[in-house]
């Protein structure tokens, strides 16, 4: 079965997934999660949502990641990033396991999809609608100390780390609102598939 964000550090082969294949702006690194490195229930939530069709279906896993929750009900993207768990590596280190009798290189693998699409690697950032590059959370170094930034998507950590309740309730209702827009436009498209049956009540007459 082939398995989309899924691979390993050459070096060592540590198992890795893949958040994000390109860093906007640095071509050649990327941020992986090590499996290794988390807790059975992290690690559990995680290969769920990688095996998830909405996981498969993300052109960046990250993408699926800032729509899942940790079974503590973290944002998972978030969630890792805060704990120091997404890290930056040269994509020439990394190897990508597509199925498990095939490995290819990440960067090698970078390169190849560039061509076929006739752009350059770091054309393959994930972009807005403008064609903007996207921004992505900050590439977590092991020398730095992981403090967060997000997209509008995902939960935001303020700089000194010390956050207020009056700031954790906004962030919580801006959460809530994003996730209501995707249900929203997600039941709708159900509806398009198979429209919802409604339930018909008989109405029954007494004869004397």
């Amino acid at each position: 079965m082939a398995l989309k964000h899924v691979g390993r550090v050459a070096a060592n082969q540590r198992k890795v997934v893949v958040a994000y294949r390109v860093v906007p702006g640095d071509p050649d690194s990327c941020l992986v999660i090590q499996t290794e490195n988390l807790s059975a229930d992290e690690h559990d939530a995680l290969i769920k949502a990688v095996e998830s069709a909405a996981g498969q279906e993300a052109y960046e896993f990250g993408e699926a990641m800032a729509r899942n929750t940790l079974p503590d009900g973290r944002n998972m993207l978030a969630g890792f990033h805060t704990t120091g768990k997404i890290r930056k590596m040269p994509t020439k280190e990394i190897e990508m396991l597509p199925n498990r009798s095939s490995s290819i290189n990440l960067a090698l693998l970078n390169e190849e999809i560039a061509k076929q699409k006739g752009v350059t690697v770091n054309d393959l950032a994930i972009t807005d609608s403008k064609g903007k590059t996207k921004p992505l959370i900050q590439p977590v170094e092991d020398s730095v100390d992981p403090v967060a930034t997000y997209t509008e998507t995902t939960l935001q950590a303020p700089t000194d780390g010390v956050i207020s309740d009056e700031e954790l309730a906004a962030q919580y209702r801006s959460q809530a609102d994003a996730l209501f827009k995707e249900a929203k436009a997600l039941r709708e498209q159900a509806e398009e598939l198979v429209p919802t049956k409604r339930k018909s009540t008989k109405k029954t007459t007494e004869t004397a």
